[in-house]
């Protein structure tokens, strides 16, 4: 059994993913003493952080994989396109402008980044990928952390923070089965939001949510949240919303990761379980789109998409992990796929009627579009008569919830009666101050990290 009470330590980190993992890392730097309190097994540390693939980043010129520039004006414009205005723009910029200082931070503490992928995900000016993907990031911040004398506990559940009178004295865990009360002079909440929750998702979502699959960690459950919610710490976010791709409806119900993400959309047109088209599938480039679909999904019948393409659209994405469902004619993949075949022939018949000639440039918006059709296809519109038909199945795919804790600039905790004395949130658990709805590809790591740090060092110097 791991024992830790007996000791006060400096500063408790609850949650093992990138935001608690920076936080660790900024605090251990500056001589606290630090402790992470990880939910998971050590096989699945490190949160929905291991599922991410890369980080979005602002910058004046070339640095390091990165190409050209991304600078504040074009990063907050892109990122009021996906929210619609619903952010909060002071610590949205404060996050844009940090993020240029934090790709340095992040190769100097172990982490590995490669040139950015082609296709859909083709992102080399404003993401900068990780050499090895999340779990790469993760297991290089676990060995930074550990060389700097930080204390890691897995399988450690948080039941309650112990505030009183707005200041935090320790935490009630459960740690290798073994309910211990651990004593602390500031605590950083880095515990993710309630995806994983099924009963907290169908309060907030109806009956609905019960056919969503989460593709983040199934250790996620938002007990760290409620708690401090029902403390009284305030709350920012709607519940409902979330980062909800359209993922692969044959992935599992837990952790299904970013490999059951189809990139297939944009090249397709999508239709609900009656045969018919709800959404225009080219309307921006994917990146900015993709997060969009996991909810559109969500709102039609069964919670259930079909997306359709023919031979000529199969390499313009890229390969799923499960092989899409295929056949020589539009009523043989209908039938595949259980889905009225007069209705599929004359939705796509129709979608190939307005469909006009022009030139098709899969890597940039091409204004090949639809002419008379509603809901119409602005981009990448190309009949869909090429056999054999491939379809694959979509079901909302949930990572992160935006319910979540409000902070200020330095990531305190917020309560109706003021920030609490020595309580930090970063990651996750605070991203609905900023993202409000939608998502921008690689912001989540952003904010993450930015949050992350800014906690670990004011953590600490409260400590000090």
């Amino acid at each position: 059994m791991t024992l830790l009470t007996g000791t006060v330590w400096d500063v408790i980190v609850a949650g093992g993913g990138n935001a608690g993992l920076c936080a660790a890392i900024e605090a251990a730097e500056a001589g606290a003493r630090v402790l992470i309190l990880d939910a998971a097994p050590r096989p699945y540390r490190g949160g929905n952080s291991r599922h991410t693939r890369n980080f979005r980043c602002m910058h004046r010129g070339p640095l390091s994989v990165l190409t050209g520039s991304y600078e504040e004006e074009e990063y907050f414009d892109d990122l009021l396109r996906v929210t619609k205005g619903k952010t909060d723009e002071d610590l949205a910029r404060m996050t844009i402008r940090m993020s240029e200082d934090c790709l340095p931070w992040m190769e100097a503490h172990g982490v590995r980044f490669q040139p950015s992928l082609s296709g859909t995900l083709s992102l080399s000016r404003t993401n900068a990928f990780f050499l090895g993907g999340g779990k790469a990031l993760v297991n290089a911040y676990y060995n930074t952390a550990e060389d700097l004398g930080v204390t890691v506990a897995y399988e450690a559940n948080v039941a309650h923070i112990v505030v009183e009178n707005g200041h935090f004295t320790g935490l009630d865990a459960e740690v290798d089965g073994q309910a211990q009360r651990i004593e602390g002079r500031a605590l950083v909440i880095a515990s993710g939001g309630f995806q994983s929750n099924i009963d907290w998702l169908a309060d907030a979502w109806g009956p609905a949510a019960r056919n969503f699959l989460i593709r983040g960690t199934p250790y996620n459950r938002g007990r760290v949240l409620r708690d401090m919610l029902d403390q009284g710490a305030e709350s920012v976010g709607d519940p409902t919303q979330c980062h909800a791709v359209a993922i692969d409806g044959r992935a599992a119900q837990f952790d299904a990761g970013i490999v059951t993400r189809l990139d297939c959309v944009p090249f397709s047109i999508v239709v609900n379980k009656t045969g018919r088209r709800f959404y225009d599938e080219g309307e921006d480039v994917w990146p900015k789109r993709y997060a969009i679909w996991g909810r559109l999904v969500a709102a039609e019948p069964d919670q259930v998409g079909y997306a359709i393409i023919d031979a000529k659209a199969l390499t313009d994405f890229m390969p799923s992990v499960f092989p899409p469902e295929t056949a020589d004619t539009i009523e043989g993949l209908a039938q595949k796929l259980g889905l009225p075949g007069n209705a599929l022939r004359e939705t796509i018949d129709a979608y190939n009627a307005a469909c006009r000639p022009g030139p098709f440039d899969g890597s940039d918006l091409d204004g090949l579009s639809t002419e008379g059709l509603a809901p119409p296809k602005t981009n990448w519109a190309r009949p869909i008569n090429e056999p054999p038909f491939y379809g694959y199945t979509l079901r909302p795919g949930v990572t992160f919830t935006y319910l979540g804790l409000k902070v200020d600039r330095t990531a305190r905790v917020s309560t109706a009666a003021g920030p609490l004395d020595n309580v930090w949130a970063a990651g996750e658990t605070m991203a609905g101050s900023i993202l409000g709805e939608g998502y921008l590809a690689g912001f989540g790591m952003t904010i993450g990290t930015v949050f992350g740090r800014i906690a670990g060092q004011e953590a600490a110097s409260h400590v000090a």
